[in-house]
């Protein structure tokens, strides 16, 4: 019989030592979920500030090169050519800089804290889901302190709705819409670049992703036209308040928000993926959105993604078909997709086990010796330490789920050492023998209960659990 620890640890985010174990139906504990989740998270930045902040850095950072470029050069030094780059650090510059860390540390601080505190752990999971599903990266100077928000703007807020609208929102957003150098994309024939007042020219890499990463999937019959169609339908999406040059004055909004520039857009009809669109400004591309959303691609897709994550790294097939009718069927109904995941038996096959990644072992650890509060920048270090920074992705395909990418014996030993610390630091007054039996339920093997016994004092018990086989997977 599957018991709700097993439902939490496959469907949340890990049980915690302080609180009792769940009684009734393990699947009602989860799909009741679906109508408590509370998307708002208070105490947190919103786009708005962080666009000004960040148009403030652009401006001194714009007047620091120049006034570093008009600067003559030292006599009986280097010349210019050889000259390395002045470095631009104005008190202004680096306070600007300073300013979007922050956002970013209040930003992770908010995340782990509510994963550590959350009612409904198993829409908190779904949320990072669908976080690395619509990947950004904080990376960029542009986009550090926007990263986190897109979770919170964009993703939140439609979790319990409709795809399409969770995907409209997440292209509109800053956070994307800079990763993915969207904001500054021209159509070649739009009435700005015939005027020759922007040179920046068509960029491609947001209709790619989203046809590739965020919709249809790899292989599933778009051409190279069409993400060169779909590109120029996007043209003229943008942000107020933080554009610089001849588009600035027509991005009109409150700063962060999206904004459509018709005189940056590409005119005329488009084909992309077998339809005609006809020209229409900003409603072009947010058609195209609309029938990528219900596509049967998009489905499948998004089937394969979520039973890889909650069952196996291979999919069962069966539940990825479960999981495909239900979307189509309900044309993108989230909440309909998630009750037929959790309908799917795969999903609750204790055979079926899922390698937990850094971010994921680190907020069940947490979890499991009782934490409710951690600092944002402490967290942001560990995760960096462990191989997942929390918001920076490699790639925007997002962080692998697979145990192949999380399995090393290198990545192994950082989490030894991090268990340890943790043990030591959070885990006083805990007996891992008493703890390890409600984190882990029934799948606590005798190996381990007796190494926990064994252990040569109770930071080392609770270390060692984990780091358990068993607590390494859920």
């Amino acid at each position: 019989m599957i018991s709700t620890s097993f439902a939490e640890n496959r469907f949340g985010l890990g049980a915690r030592a302080d609180e009792p174990t769940a009684t009734g139906d393990p699947r009602g504990w989860a799909s009741e979920q679906l109508s408590r989740f509370e998307p708002h998270v208070a105490g947190i930045p919103d786009s708005r500030s962080v666009a000004i902040e960040l148009a403030d850095y652009l401006q001194e950072r714009a007047m620091a090169k120049r006034t570093a470029q008009a600067e003559p050069p030292a006599a009986n030094m280097m010349t210019p050519a050889s000259m390395p780059a002045k470095p631009l650090k104005t008190p202004e510059l680096m306070a600007a800089r300073i300013a979007g860390r922050e956002a970013y540390a209040t930003l992770v601080g908010a995340r782990i804290n509510s994963a550590l505190t959350t009612p409904t752990p198993f829409a908190e999971r779904l949320t990072h889901f669908w976080a690395n599903h619509f990947a950004v990266s904080a990376a960029k100077e542009t986009t550090v302190g926007f990263a986190g928000l897109l979770e919170y703007e964009a993703i939140r807020p439609h979790l319990m709705g409709r795809f399409e609208d969770m995907l409209v929102a997440v292209e509109q957003h800053p956070a994307m819409l800079f990763y993915l150098d969207q904001a500054t994309s021209v159509g070649p024939n739009s009435a700005l670049a015939q005027r020759g007042r922007n040179k920046k020219g068509l960029n491609e890499n947001l209709a790619r992703e989203i046809l590739e990463l965020h919709t249809l999937g790899v292989r599933t019959g778009y051409a190279q036209a069409d993400v060169t169609e779909f590109a120029r339908a996007l043209t003229g999406w943008t942000v107020a308040g933080i554009a610089r040059g001849p588009a600035a004055r027509f991005a009109i909004g409150e700063p962060g928000q999206f904004a459509f520039v018709d005189g940056l857009h590409e005119p005329g009809d488009r084909v992309i993926v077998g339809r005609r669109y006809r020209a229409g400004g900003e409603e072009q591309a947010r058609a195209v959105l609309a029938d990528l959303a219900v596509h049967r691609a998009t489905a499948r897709h998004l089937a394969t993604k979520l039973a890889r994550h909650f069952a196996a790294d291979d999919p069962p097939p069966a539940m990825v078909a479960r999981i495909e009718a239900a979307f189509i069927k309900s044309r993108g109904d989230l909440p309909t997709v998630y009750r037929a995941l959790l309908a799917s038996p795969e999903a609750w096959d204790p055979a079926n086990v899922k390698f937990r990644n850094p971010w994921d072992w680190t907020v069940a650890s947490l979890r499991a010796v009782g934490l409710k509060r951690i600092d944002g920048d402490a967290t942001a270090a560990l995760l960096t330490q462990l191989g997942q920074p929390v918001w920076r992705p490699d790639s925007p395909a997002g962080f692998d789920d697979i145990a192949a990418a999380w399995a090393g014996p290198d990545a192994l030993v950082r989490r030894v050492e991090a268990a340890q610390r943790l043990a030591l630091r959070a885990g006083q007054g805990l007996d891992a023998r008493t703890v390890a039996p409600r984190v882990l339920g029934a799948s606590l093997t005798p190996a381990t209960a007796t190494a926990i016994a064994r252990s040569e004092s109770p930071a080392t018990g609770l270390a060692l659990m984990l780091v358990s086989p068993e607590f390494l997977r859920r």
